[in-house]
């Protein structure tokens, strides 16, 4: 098992839920978390217990990004004026890697941030390798000529499981995506219940 796989599955697992709706996923059998612990009657979050785990799970959704980052993702969030936890979501959903995967170039966020990293993306017909690169409204986001025959591809598009969002305008003959507005949390179609709000009450407190 490769360790994207493994990272994805032990996430799945800690969560004791299917985080991206995938068919495979363990929780599907087994919804208790992993190792010879793992079926222990769990006991009552506190209220900081509860705000970590609705970080860990948003953080985890795309991707395992590293606290750092995620952090810095938030402060920004924070210094734009209306409400912190869309704003948070806007910025998360901005993301290249993200719209790669929402637009089912890619079966994966995992896979979505390999295929940035491997040069296979350009957006607004310049090549981008950098997974966290921020789209803006009206981007064009294509995946380059001579990978649009690549096998993770085209079975990606065909995935039944998940279904492009309307802010994402994609046309998989070409293999393009506008990036047509930045989407109210409301909007974003997570196969789980995402809480960005405890995710603000988590750093609110720090």
């Amino acid at each position: 098992m490769s360790k994207r796989q493994s990272a994805k599955y032990k996430l799945d697992r800690r969560m004791g839920e299917n985080i991206w709706g995938r068919p495979k996923s363990p929780v599907n059998k087994r919804e208790y978390g992993p190792g010879q612990h793992g079926q222990r009657r769990k006991s009552k979050l506190s209220d900081f217990g509860v705000q970590l785990r609705a970080k860990q799970k948003l953080k985890g959704y795309y991707g395992e990004i590293r606290e750092k980052q995620f952090r810095k993702i938030y402060d920004e969030a924070a210094r734009l004026k209306g409400d912190t936890s869309e704003k948070l979501i806007g910025l998360l959903e901005s993301r290249l890697d993200a719209i790669v995967y929402r637009a089912k170039f890619v079966a994966t966020v995992f896979a979505a941030r390999q295929f940035v990293n491997h040069g296979h993306v350009r957006v607004n017909g310049q090549k981008v390798n950098i997974p966290s690169y921020r789209c803006k409204p009206g981007d064009v986001i294509e995946v380059r000529e001579r990978s649009k025959q690549i096998a993770v591809v085209l079975e990606a598009t065909d995935l039944a499981e998940r279904d492009v969002p309307d802010y994402i305008d994609a046309d998989h003959n070409k293999m393009t995506a506008t990036f047509t507005r930045v989407p109210a949390f409301s909007e974003v179609p997570y196969p789980v219940t995402m809480e960005p709000n405890l995710v603000v009450e988590f750093y609110s407190r720090q």
